[in-house]
């Protein structure tokens, strides 16, 4: 059954549409991307569908008792929530019911055990049950606050930005097993393509749905794109032919221009048909403004790029990296990966110079000449306006940095004079980009380029990253840019650099393989030998009886599930701990189970 209908929905900004006639449904288990450019309305329809904004026509119909979740972009201060206020937000009724529980509780305590009591006590039990107990305490920030209620439609838009990969990875696990219909909006092409099953495309106002994985959309798109620009082609020489035959036949006989005027009848038709052919052409192949990554023809360096032996990493007494080693030669185009904090980019910072290494050593090779774009975008000279940031930092003529900005999306003069320190931060972002797209350099040292660009974007720079002669060193949490650039993966792992072959696809088959080799080695545990019993044995205790050993299982992992909740309580957002807790949990829950049925067994 469809969790929700939507029905010609239509959303208007300041009375201008903003999209209309947009018809879809999401049943349970279904997970749909929402994709389209910037600015097609995908978070404004995701807000619409929680109930945050109006819409200006149409219809939602949701089944009955429906809970809808949403993970918003919007950070929680930005809302005067704490963040504590914030995950709980999304869990208000579960807490309700918490508290009916309690008083429920104290009132029983009290000697109130009449049947209405007992009634709503085992209602309330049941519906929080039903919502997993008490997990829902167990998940991170904004997502903990859209899991947490456990919704029946989760609304989530760019659940991906600022994960490192582990936390994808987790992410991924979490909503393949969620019982519930979810619409996702990412830029993350690995993540839709591990997650979803459908795809609701928004494109200049109208919507598009294909109920399929990602790359089968992609697939179909450009069938449909295909077939679309045949019909095109069949119904315009259609058209040419009628026409050709109106002009030869029209001022014949009476009945040759009877005949003249029905063909005019149907070039009426055949022209009403292309028009709608070239409709869907355009919205098939109609482009946002996508940046314009088109990188110079950089100076050939040595053979050596980089050479880092033993190298020490530390921030205060923390020590990051110990003893790494590696090198990059001409050419390579080399992914680093590790967890959040692991030292990635405190380790590029290093490699250039701007930070001291506290032991081993770096090394440039002869002719290297370095770009580096930071997450911070510090390297921007914030002295001027963004005309002469570029002039500055590139030595481009000003018509050169003029054409060079409006491809990245700084168009007219009011653009060019706008003062860096006034930027926001994806217009600092387009900045550094374009600053390093035309710096010449032949070694690109590139710390997370795709955050807050759009699918297209990312593709563009992926292309032109994967045809750039010179040397690429990069950080990403992009598993598709890491799988199509890097030829080469460096893992921060145990304080040191793993090098793995190959990109993100290769590193992950590589790291299964090694688990499991590691797993299969592991020694069995040694049977236990029996004493043999002695001629006169003394007399045993009694054995404690089934029911008595799952109970004290049960009390082991109440404890443990209560020692991960207060662990929880002090860090939303530790990943690790989360999985833990969901572990915990259902061993408890199946230990609740086994002594029901032992109990039973132990009743008959």
């Amino acid at each position: 059954m469809a969790v929700l209908i939507a029905s010609n929905l239509r959303k208007e900004l300041a009375g201008d549409p903003l999209f209309d006639g947009v018809s879809f449904k999401v049943e349970r288990r279904d997970r749909v991307a929402l994709s389209g450019p910037n600015g097609a309305g995908k978070t404004t329809l995701l807000r619409a569908l929680s109930g945050e904004t109006s819409l200006q026509g149409g219809e939602l119909a949701f089944q009955k008792g429906t809970r809808v979740a949403l993970h918003d972009q919007r950070p929680p201060l930005q809302r005067g929530l704490s963040l504590r206020e914030y995950v709980l937000s999304g869990a208000s009724d579960l807490i309700a019911l918490e508290e009916e529980l309690r008083r429920l509780e104290q009132a029983m305590a009290a000697g109130d055990h009449d049947q209405a009591t007992l009634a709503r006590y085992a209602r309330a039990q049941t519906r929080l049950e039903h919502a997993g107990g008490y997990a829902w305490r167990d998940r991170g920030a904004s997502l903990a606050r859209a899991l947490g209620g456990d919704p029946d439609l989760l609304l989530l838009d760019e659940p991906t930005n600022h994960l490192d990969v582990a936390s994808l990875e987790w992410l991924e696990r979490e909503l393949q097993s969620l019982d519930a219909g979810i619409v996702v909006v990412a830029h993350d092409r690995w993540f839709l393509e591990a997650v979803t099953n459908a795809v609701l495309e928004l494109e200049a106002g109208r919507s598009t749905y294909f109920a399929g994985p990602w790359h089968s959309w992609r697939l179909e798109k450009a069938a449909r794109l295909q077939s679309a620009s045949k019909a095109a082609g069949r119904v315009g020489r259609d058209i040419e032919r009628l026409e050709r035959f109106v002009a030869r036949f029209r001022a014949s006989s009476p009945k040759m221009a009877r005949k003249a005027q029905t063909k005019l009848t149907e070039i009426g038709r055949l022209e009403k048909e292309q028009a709608q052919a070239k409709g869907r052409i355009e919205l098939l192949t109609r482009r946002s403004r996508q940046l314009g990554f088109e990188f110079l023809k950089p100076a050939r360096s040595g053979r050596t790029v980089l050479e880092a032996e033993g190298v020490k990493v530390t921030i205060g007494e923390r020590v990051l990296l110990d003893g790494a080693t590696f090198a990059l030669e001409r050419g390579e185009h080399v992914g680093l990966i590790g967890p959040n904090g692991a030292g990635k980019t405190t380790l590029l910072e290093t490699i250039l110079g701007r930070r001291e290494a506290a032991a081993g050593s770096v090394r440039l090779g002869h002719g290297v000449e370095a770009a580096y774009f930071s997450q911070q975008e510090l390297e921007l000279d914030e002295r001027g306006s963004v005309l002469q940031c570029v002039q500055t930092m590139t030595s481009l003529q000003r018509p050169d940095a003029q054409s060079l900005l409006g491809r990245f999306l700084f168009s007219g003069w009011a653009e060019h004079e706008k003062p860096v320190a006034v930027l926001s931060g994806g217009e600092r972002r387009r900045l550094a980009l374009a600053v390093v797209v035309a710096s010449g350099a032949n070694f690109l040292v590139l710390d997370e380029p795709t955050n807050h660009l759009d699918l297209e974007s990312r593709e563009a720079l992926e292309a032109a990253l994967e045809a750039f002669p010179g040397t690429v060193l990069l950080v990403s949490h992009d598993r598709a840019v890491l799988d199509a650039i890097a030829e080469r993966t460096l893992v921060i792992e145990d304080r040191g650099i793993v090098p793995y072959d190959g990109g993100w696809a290769d590193y992950v088959r590589r790291r299964d393989e090694l688990r499991e080799a590691a797993a299969a080695a592991a020694p069995e545990p040694k049977p236990r030998k029996e004493k043999p019993p002695t001629e006169k044995p003394e007399p045993k205790p009694s054995r404690p009886s089934e029911l008595d050993r799952i109970e004290t299982e049960i009390a082991e992992r109440e404890a443990a599930v209560a020692e991960l909740e207060r662990r929880l309580a002090e860090d939303w957002s530790d990943v690790e701990t989360l999985a833990a807790h969901r572990r915990a949990r259902d061993e408890l829950q199946a230990l609740l189970e086994r002594w029901e049925s032992a109990f039973e067994r132990a009743q008959g």
